[in-house]
């Protein structure tokens, strides 16, 4: 089974990267997903961050609240590293289990979203690693569509490794700036090759 790492700055495309990729028969997983999947009420990771911050964390619902939590770990290093001890692992865990179950179902390709993939040391773990970028002052434009304001982007910013050592790391770049088309293009050409090797190799 090819698995493909994708990873990138925020606000870079790798949301749509795993879109385009789900269209092209590629099975995805995305660890902010599974991020809000394993807080939600009832988990155990719930009950250690709600231990681990205090209740100002939650909303009056029982849920977590996620931009509250963001706005604290992001601007508090020792934070953001208790947040991460108890949320890194399981997702780790949660996406090697969804991979191990696919290829055991005989699944071909399949790619795992990863923001802090070089970060965390899982490159090894996959079959290629692709970086999804655009320039500094588009990925602010599409940060402040969104609500963002600058400080929020560069605290997100000065948490991740700068994007382009993660272009530098990684096998292949996908650059976002241009069309959708564009970014279509890109995943065509990279699977492609990718399934020309693995039909040489057999």
């Amino acid at each position: 089974m090819n698995v493909w790492g994708i990873t990138g700055g925020v606000g870079m495309g790798k949301s749509t990267a795993g879109e385009l990729l789900a269209l092209r028969g590629v099975r995805v997983v995305d660890t902010d997903v599974l991020a809000r999947e394993l807080t939600e009420p009832g988990t155990v990771a719930l009950e250690e961050i709600k231990t681990a911050f205090g209740s100002e964390i939650m909303l009056a619902d029982g849920r977590l609240d996620r931009k509250g939590l963001a706005e604290l770990v992001f601007g508090d290093l020792s934070a953001r590293v208790r947040l991460e001890s108890i949320l890194h692992p399981r997702i780790a865990a949660a996406w090697r289990s969804r991979l191990d179950q696919w290829k055991i179902s005989g699944v071909m390709e399949a790619a795992v979203l990863i923001p802090l993939l070089f970060e965390r040391g899982y490159q090894a773990e996959f079959t290629a690693v692709v970086a999804v970028a655009c320039t500094e002052s588009t990925q602010r434009k599409r940060l402040f569509r969104r609500g963002w304001a600058d400080d929020q982007i560069d605290s997100r910013n000065s948490a991740q490794l700068p994007v382009a050592d993660k272009m530098a790391r990684a096998r292949y770049v996908v650059w976002t700036e241009g069309t959708l088309s564009t970014h279509e293009r890109q995943w065509d050409r990279i699977l492609a090759r990718t399934s020309g090797a693995e039909e040489e190799r057999h």
